[in-house]
């Protein structure tokens, strides 16, 4: 699973301790969250058409006060990423105001500048 998060949805999960976004298919929604708790790694559970990843509180404050990226597990074929959601080097239609800064942008100009010459 990979989740990508915006600033908001970063900040919102530290002050609150819980995000969840909802996909309907047909009759049915699945339900996706992120919740925050006390100690541990990074862990999932699938329950009546919900999947929840538990994510430590000291791992969500790293993430909002670092430059950290993100975090990442992987146990017995459960692979989770979560990571923050940075704006594309390409044109898009979607709203991006709410991304991070592209750490590659500046090398992305560079790259565009030396094929125009």
């Amino acid at each position: 699973m990979r989740y990508r998060l915006t600033k908001s949805d970063i900040s919102n999960l530290a002050k609150h301790g819980h995000l969840e976004e909802h996909i309907s298919f047909g009759e049915n929604t699945l339900t996706y969250a992120l919740q925050s708790k006390v100690g541990g790694t990074l862990s999932a559970i699938f329950e009546n058409n919900e999947i929840t990843v538990f994510v430590d509180k000291e791992m969500v404050k790293e993430w909002v006060s670092t430059e950290r990226i993100g975090f990442e597990y992987d146990n017995n074929g459960l692979f989770i990423l979560l990571e923050k959601d940075f704006t594309c080097l390409d044109n898009v239609a979607e709203d991006q105001s709410d991304n991070y800064p592209n750490p590659l942008a500046n090398a992305a100009d560079i790259t565009e500048n030396k094929f125009v010459i």
